[in-house]
């Protein structure tokens, strides 16, 4: 047995189903146990949801139900969905469970009696978004910089973590560990703001404005912020698994969290000066990685669920196959950036790598030695020059493999297994089988031939496993590969060259990856833009010129922030805007203004009335969603309508 890892997601919001953002996560999380499987490491992997705080509050407020209500439906949404597309998590914890709020009580008495939090009264700008306090150093402008709103100035007294006390200790620990977090950059971004003092963490919120929350064991009258309720789930889940047993101390010191950008600073700073406090750090290293991954675009906007373009798992799952999705995520994003997802980038890379590539060379040995050698693996004596190059390929791809998972260069271990298909793919068309099966006197060359193709499928299979895990488990039965890949057998022994057993019986060729074509990829589409409309509500069609109170009611009128103005190129009266409604994304607003204003850039900031139930309209450019109202007395004097003072995004308007 090798090491013992712990690999942990994020416990997610349940403000919102699951979508290509939490997939990615738990994919990846998903990905790197089983590939630490196959190395022959004893894995624990943890996921869960986030059930507490004001966002969640709020969200069940404007549905009209109960939050416990909420949570449950979300949270069920959430462990379902993992459940059906085969993810292989060990636990999944939601923070409402007693075993996670008995212990985050005992970790809040215990920093309580240390001495490292206090009572006081505090006048902060709080952002719900956030649902913390933010200096004015954090601003952007006097707003948020990830919400884009201006932050609630409120005076409350409430209970603040001494965090400023384990700053320096911090700061050390990052020097002597550089590579704590990965990659590098997001490293550096942390030692960049360790360099300004560290205010202290005010942990509470009074009952008199939030009650759903666990209350603190010291004080009645608060409960606790969210955040420190949350990121104790990590220890919490060991201390008492979903069957009553407590594994902290044989998975806590191998904890590796993974993470997107965005809830870095919780992970870097809040967490391990919270662990220093509470005296339950891990033996080795002083902290648990923090491995930190980018956003998933769709073309260059982030996933927007006004816009349409969130991709759900179970849809994606009946559209074209989870694992393909899988496939995709792992060769398309280098661990740590951004990356583009469309339909079309998906369809593209599926059909180049594995219609083309895997699943062509299996059918294409197969189906020769199905109707040439009786459909059995034939035995082989040895191997000349010819084959040479891809046993050679073969060799490296399963080298490098390791290396690169390890280091998450997910992208490159991939990019050597497409270099040996095509090595393989390559050599069989210069050998031509289909040509050697016709003389009987090449009957040896055909069986080397068809060994070697099939033996390259047999590998890549075992290398692509963490990836698609019950696909390739499907290739590797028709190959007759009996051997687990739980890491009882050794990875070297597993992919050395000549694995596969002579006389195994093949059958029917399967058809693992067929091609997509065009007819299907516009069918989803074609879908995908029918969902967007119907997220919004139906256009009224009202052309009478006189209107009643009640018609005017059915236009939703709000305030909204421009985040982005820029020219549409190809268009000569459009800007694309970017708008915040206080939703979960900005909306895409295409606005007929561009000879008012020719320098858009000069809009940002700037406070609109945006029609916001207005149907979508699909332009040659792209979706737009709504509507910004501007005056016109002829075109020189276009002018949007706009406030004479700060509003909130998402302000009625009436």
């Amino acid at each position: 047995m090798g090491r013992t890892v712990y690999f942990t997601t994020p416990i997610y919001y349940v403000n919102a189903e699951p979508h290509i953002g939490h997939l990615y996560t738990t994919v990846l999380v998903d990905t790197l146990k089983r590939f630490h499987t196959l190395m022959g490491d004893e894995v624990y992997f943890l996921t869960g949801t986030d059930e507490h705080g004001e966002k969640i509050a709020q969200v069940a407020q404007k549905q009209g139900i109960a939050v416990e209500t909420l949570t449950h439906q979300v949270t069920e949404t959430f462990r379902n969905t993992w459940r059906q597309i085969g993810l292989c998590n060990d636990d999944f914890i939601h923070t409402t469970e007693p075993r996670h709020k008995e212990y985050v009580q005992q970790v809040l008495k215990r920093v309580y009696d240390a001495g490292d939090i206090y009572f006081d009264e505090y006048t902060g700008l709080y952002c719900v978004g956030c649902e913390r306090y933010l200096t004015q150093t954090e601003l952007k402008d006097g707003k948020c910089p990830d919400h884009q709103t201006v932050p609630k100035e409120l005076k409350e007294s409430n209970y603040f973590f001494k965090m400023g006390k384990y700053q320096q200790a911090l700061i050390d620990h990052i020097e002597r560990n550089p590579t704590w977090i990965r990659p590098e950059r997001f490293c550096n971004e942390v030692r960049s703001f360790l360099r300004q003092p560290l205010d202290d963490l005010c942990i509470s919120r009074p009952k008199s404005r939030l009650t759903w929350g666990i209350e603190l064991p010291f004080d009645e009258n608060y409960v606790t912020y969210v955040w420190f309720d949350a990121l104790l789930n990590y220890v919490s889940a060991l201390k008492q698994t979903s069957d009553g047993r407590d594994i902290h101390d044989h998975y806590w010191p191998g904890c590796n969290h993974v993470i997107a950008k965005d809830i870095l600073k919780t992970h870097a700073i809040y967490w391990p000066t919270m662990l220093m406090s509470a005296n339950i750090l891990p033996p080795k290293p002083l902290f648990n990685q923090i491995d930190v991954h980018g956003y998933w675009l769709s073309g260059e906007s982030k996933m927007s669920k006004s816009l349409g373009n969130v991709v759900r798992p179970m849809t994606f799952d009946q559209q074209f196959g989870i694992e393909n999705l899988r496939y995709f995520f792992m060769r398309e994003m280098k661990f740590g950036q951004d990356a583009n997802f469309t339909y079309e980038l998906f369809v593209e890379r599926y059909n180049a790598d594995l219609a083309n590539g895997l699943g062509n060379l299996l059918s294409r040995v197969a189906s020769i030695a199905k109707r040439s050698l009786d459909g059995k693996i034939p035995e082989v004596t040895g191997f000349t020059e010819a084959e040479a190059p891809v046993i050679t390929a073969a060799t490296e791809a399963c080298q490098q493999y390791p290396t690169e998972f390890e280091n998450r260069r997910f992208h490159l271990a991939i990019e050597s297994i497409r270099k040996l298909l095509a090595a393989a793919d390559g050599y069989v068309n210069e050998c031509q089988p289909w040509r050697l099966a016709k003389e009987e006197d090449k009957r040896d060359d055909l069986a080397r031939v068809l060994y070697t193709g099939l033996e390259v499928v047999r590998i890549a299979a075992i290398l692509l496993s963490p990836v698609m895990p019950k696909t390739c488990q499907g290739i590797l039965d028709y190959l007759g590969e009996r051997r687990q890949l739980s890491g009882d057998v050794l990875f070297a022994d597993l992919t050395a060259w000549g694995g596969l057993t002579p006389g195994h019986n093949l059958g029917d060729v399967p058809r693992t990856f067929p091609r997509i074509d065009d007819k299907k990829l516009k069918s989803v589409l074609k879908a995908a833009e029918d969902q967007a409309a119907k997220k919004v509500a139906k256009d009224d069609n009202n052309t009478g010129k006189m209107v009643t109170i009640d018609d005017v009611d059915k236009v939703d009128l709000r305030v909204g922030v421009i985040l982005k103005a820029e020219m549409v190129e190809g268009a000569d009266k459009l800007i694309r805007l970017a708008v915040d409604l206080n939703e979960d994304r900005p909306r895409q607003v295409f606005a007929g203004i561009r000879s008012a204003y020719p320098e858009p850039q000069g809009l940002v900031g700037t406070q609109v009335i945006v029609v916001a139930n207005l149907k979508p309209r699909k332009m040659k450019f792209g979706v737009s969603e709504g509507m910004v109202l501007a005056a016109s007395g002829g075109t020189d004097r276009l002018c949007l309508a706009t406030f004479d003072g700060d509003l909130h995004p998402g302000d009625r308007v009436s």
